[in-house]
């Protein structure tokens, strides 16, 4: 199984031209993304009104939960991220000499951005949002190997992790709603 991610982490990592480079780079910088979550942020507004702080409050906690989630399992698993590697020194492909931590399983990028879709995706219900934050959310865990700093399976990883945080969570804000409005 580790063979087969390292096989197919060096075929995804040396897909990359000047052009991606610097496409990968800012899609793992999470300050872009800011737009993206007060669009968020306005859709549950719009969806919710004064209910809104019900999905808001959990927010924090699923940061927090994905984020620091992520980094336990780092530090508990301690599986080198591939630009650490030894074995495959040469071979990998780091943007700006960027490499990470020491660990790497499981990606905190992929655990939040696939945590927020898991939250928001039943909270919104809206087909154009879903596509949208699943390619937004794939896209971005893929830069991460595309980055040189994460094997696909730090990546999966780290997308089951924030999916079911967020659909807990999710599942505990419509539990909210439907308690408040009754």
């Amino acid at each position: 199984m580790v063979e087969l991610d390292r096989t197919i982490f060096l075929f995804l990592n040396s897909l990359h031209t000047p052009f991606l480079d610097s496409v990968m780079w800012i899609l793992s910088m999470r300050a872009v993304w800011i737009p993206l979550y007060v669009l968020i942020i306005w859709l549950l507004a719009e969806k919710y009104g004064k209910r809104v702080w019900i999905p808001l409050v959990l927010v924090p906690l699923l940061v927090l939960l994905t984020d620091q989630g992520s980094n336990l399992l780092k530090n508990l698993v301690e599986r080198p991220r591939p630009c650490h590697e030894p074995a495959l020194a040469g071979l990998v492909h780091t943007v700006k000499g960027y490499c990470g931590g020491m660990y790497g399983f499981v990606s905190g990028h992929a655990a939040n951005t696939f945590g927020i879709a898991a939250f928001t995706i039943p909270l919104l219900r809206r087909s154009w949002y879903t596509w949208t934050i699943i390619i937004w959310a794939t896209a971005v865990s893929y830069s991460r190997i595309y980055l040189g700093v994460h094997y696909p399976g730090d990546v999966l990883g780290g997308a089951l992790l924030g999916l079911a945080v967020g659909a807990a969570l999710a599942w505990t804000a419509q539990k909210m709603n439907k308690s408040i409005k009754q």
